[in-house]
This record gives structure tokens, C-alpha cells and sequence, in this order.
């Protein structure tokens, strides 16, 4: 811990969008809204689900803020060659049609669950969350607590984060409020049209010109901290036996100033042996060589914890279900 507390100048370096770090750059060929099954919700609602390969558990992906199905274009084709493998849009993002406000982990973890019934995925499934996404999988999970039979949480946001990290850094850290007032600023020009521009006050709109996504993520920020925190407490859920392994990015804290990285580092890695310590059978897992983007930039760890969950989950399975 620190002697005294760091000049408030470092807290913006200090995890406080880590969890919604934007989506990346898609490569050539791959764009952002790529249609898949198109499953229209009770409501009338209709949300953009990209399935593909076969086996069970299914494996369900949810990325993080601002984040649509695309996310995880090098995982999903490869967990596909073995196992049934969806990811799918959150409301508002990419192909999928804005939900009702307030944004909320509740509001998405009942959209997932209505997705999945109306495209007829039952389970079992393991899900594979990255950062404020995990959040989102841990409240589906307590939704449908008989049908997550494992999961994977990649880098994953912590509840109340920016009440945990103000405790160690000082006030404003963890705060949202960046991302918040983008989302607000680009909400409104996207409204009247006016994105893209080239406006110097509009640049941190980049290419986004939806109003929907804009929207959302004005709506995602203002609640990751508060009412989905809040879900989370109140779900009191622990995991029993359940494969759940953590991964946690070795880079995650690579710009944040020397003097505060290696006790940012270690609480976040602390944090993530607690969420894998609701488990029996939890581990956590630093993987080298990446930075909060896990599933761009090391696959291959992604994938493989994917597996291994997936074998422990299958033959506890085995072992439970009656023979014919």
C-alpha cells in the first residue's frame, strides 16, 4: 500500500474504464453488424444471435461495454469445431434492436435468457464473459443456475469496482464518468445526425453514428457501479462445485504510473481469486503477454480454459445424469 496517497493526477490512469474498454479495430472482412439469426423476443424486440458449430454444452460468449458479437471473432470459430458456440449483440449494439432503459445487468441477463428460449438453445451452457460482460454472465447464471454448468471470466469487472479502488486511490478512482459523458456528448450528435465529423469536440465519436449504440452506452455506465453492483449482492450466488476459471490480464495496469501499478496489479488480482474462490473448483489465472483484450490479443488462453471447462463440466455431468 501506499505511504500516502497518490496525487490525484494518476487517477485517471488508474482502472477507471478498464472495464469498458472499447471494442477493437475489426479486421478487413469483418465488420461490427454481421447478421446472424435474427430472434425476435416476446416483446417484438429482435436480437442478433451468431451460433455455429455443434455439441454440448453450448458455449455462450457476452463481451464487454460497448462491445457486440464480433468481439470474439478469433475465440468462437475455434471453440465451434468442437462445441455449439453463440455470441450474440446485446440490445442496442451491432444488428440488434435498442431495449427498454435502463440498461442494467438485470435488463440484459433476462434479455440473454429470452433470447436463448426463443431461439429454442436449451441448455447446458458454459458461459465465456470479458469484462463488464462477466457481470452480466454471473446475473444470467443466477437466472438459470441449473443450466450454467461452467464458466470462464476473462479479465473480468468487479462490483462495486469504483468503490474499491476510491478506497485505495482516493476519490475518482474507478469513476465512469469519462466514458458516461462521452457516451452523452455522442448520444446527442448522433441524434441530429451529425456523426461522423470532423468536429474536434465530436472525434471521440470515431465511426460510431448509431444513436441506439450511444444510447446504450450511456445507459450501461450509469448503472455498471450501481444497480447491476447491486444485482450481484443481491443474488447471493455461489457456485457449488462449478468449473469456473478467472483469467487475469498481466497488462491490464500497463499504463497506469510505476508508483501505483504493482498495488493496482495485486488488488486486481486479488479480486479475482475472491470470484473464483465462490467456486470449489474456481481458479484463477494470470496470462502473459496481453493486455485487457485477452481474447484479441491471447486466443489461445482463451480457448483453452474454454476447454477445460467444458471437460470438467462434461463429465461431472456424466456422473450425475441417470444411465439409460
Amino acid at each position: 500500500m501506499f505511504a500516502r496517497r497518490p496525487p490525484r493526477s494518476w487517477l485517471a490512469a488508474i482502472l477507471s474504464v478498464v472495464s469498458l474498454a472499447a471494442p477493437p479495430a475489426w479486421p478487413e472482412g469483418v465488420t461490427s453488424a454481421q447478421i446472424g439469426n435474427m430472434v425476435r423476443l416476446p416483446d417484438g424486440r429482435r436480437i442478433n444471435l451468431r451460433c455455429s458449430g455443434s455439441g454440448s454444452p453450448t458455449v455462450i460468449f457476452e463481451g464487454g461495454y460497448a462491445a457486440d458479437s464480433q468481439a470474439w471473432w478469433k475465440v468462437r470459430p475455434e471453440v465451434a469445431k468442437t462445441h455449439r458456440a453463440c455470441a450474440y449483440d446485446r440490445a442496442g449494439y451491432g444488428a440488434s434492436d435498442l431495449g427498454p432503459q435502463p440498461r442494467d445487468g438485470a435488463a440484459v441477463a433476462m434479455d440473454l435468457d429470452a433470447t436463448l428460449r426463443a431461439a429454442k438453445i436449451a441448455g447446458p451452457y458454459v458461459v465465456v464473459g470479458h469484462s463488464a460482460g462477466a457481470l452480466y454472465l454471473r446475473l444470467f447464471a443466477a437466472r438459470r443456475s441449473r443450466d450454467v454448468v461452467g464458466m470462464v471470466l476473462v479479465d473480468p469487472s468487479i462490483e462495486h469496482q469504483d468503490r474499491r479502488l476510491s478506497a485505495v486511490f482516493g476519490p475518482g478512482a474507478g469513476s465512469l464518468k469519462g466514458a458516461h459523458d462521452r457516451a452523452v456528448l455522442c448520444f446527442a450528435a448522433a441524434g441530429k445526425h451529425l456523426l461522423p465529423s470532423v468536429d474536434p469536440a465530436l472525434k471521440i465519436c470515431g465511426a460510431t453514428t448509431s444513436a441506439a449504440n450511444w444510447q446504450t452506452q450511456q445507459s450501461e455506465a450509469e448503472t455498471l457501479w450501481g444497480a447491476t453492483s447491486d444485482q450481484i449482492d443481491a443474488s447471493h450466488l455461489r457456485y457449488g462445485a462449478m468449473p469456473i476459471i478467472v483469467l487475469t490480464a498481466e497488462g491490464t495496469y500497463a499504463s497506469t504510473p510505476p508508483q501505483a501499478r504493482s498495488t493496482a496489479e495485486g488488488l486486481w488480482r486479488q479480486w479475482h481469486r475472491e470470484m473464483a474462490a465462490l467456486s470449489s473448483r474456481g481458479q484463477e489465472r494470470t496470462v502473459s503477454n496481453t493486455s485487457h483484450m485477452i481474447m484479441i490479443d491471447r486466443p489461445d488462453a482463451v480457448v483453452a480454459a474454454i476447454q477445460e471447462v467444458v471437460a470438467i463440466a462434461t463429465d461431472r455431468r456424466s456422473k450425475t445424469l441417470p444411465a439409460d
